[in-house]
């Protein structure tokens, strides 16, 4: 018998600043939401860089406000959980269903190893062998390569995540705070042995869009996944709530600093 295939949204949005993408997030978790949309994978970059906090971090603890606005940073709050997150050299993607979804798992641990196999899978049309590690890490080589959260909000699954393109460990620890600043050399280090892009896997740089190209392909491989169109955009009323809510919310200060 055929395997089921399951009809999907996948928008390729590019670069925006960090409020526009964690809107068009949410924007999107609303129209699935609302049985307005097909499932949704979104695949997008930060332009300028951004420090993403997790929902429930405290601001003051985690980033360091002057450094970031010194630098053109921006720093926003997910509505996911998690930890701080330096959007630089990567691409991210988000995927959004239904919780009665087949592919939605019935324990998180579950949807993240189903999920996350879309970016294994993606990995090994580059060459790449990757492995997911639980709960929520992509490694390659021993090293991370990409970490996710997830939310589960509005009867739906909201999972996004990050694949490293390139990581630069100085910067990074440049705009997130550490508990103690004479430990920052070794916190450099250590990221350094753990952690690693796929510039240094392939032994060369990769565009956005041929990584890009990648995942879509390793999603639709490893979920059954066929895409709607090849070429998807937010309709106009997912653009207008998504600008609405990165200018009411996600850049507000109350958002930001909640916690």
């Amino acid at each position: 018998m055929a395997e089921h295939v399951f009809p999907w949204r996948l928008l390729r949005s590019n670069y925006h600043n960090a409020f526009y993408n964690m809107g068009l997030d949410e924007a999107l978790l609303e129209s699935v939401s609302q049985g307005n949309s097909l499932p949704v994978l979104r695949l997008y970059g930060w332009e300028p860089s951004a420090v993403s906090l997790g929902y429930f971090q405290g601001f003051e603890e985690e980033v360091d406000a002057e450094a970031c606005a010194r630098l053109g940073v921006d720093i926003v709050r997910r509505i996911s959980g998690g930890g701080a997150v330096f959007h630089d050299k990567e691409i991210t993607y988000s995927l959004i269903l239904p919780l009665d979804h087949p592919l939605a798992g019935n324990s998180i641990l579950e949807s993240y190893k189903k999920l996350c196999g879309g970016i294994v899978a993606g990995l090994g049309l580059l060459g790449i062998e990757a492995a997911f590690v639980p709960i929520n890490d992509i490694l390659a080589g021993g090293r991370k390569v990409s970490g996710n959260a997830q939310t589960r909000r509005q009867g739906c699954v909201l999972q996004h995540g990050t694949i490293l393109l390139d990581m630069d460990g100085e910067r990074m620890f440049s705009l997130l705070k550490v508990p103690q600043e004479k430990m920052k050399g070794k916190l450099i280090q250590d990221v350094k042995a753990r952690v690693t892009g796929l510039y240094a896997l392939l032994e060369r740089e990769i565009s956005f869009n041929e990584a890009a190209g990648a995942l879509a392909g390793g999603f639709k491989k490893s979920l059954n996944l066929e895409y709607a169109s090849a070429e998807d955009v937010p309709t106009c009323e997912e653009e207008q709530r998504a600008l609405s809510l990165a200018e009411e919310k996600f850049a507000s200060p109350e958002w930001l600093r909640r916690r």
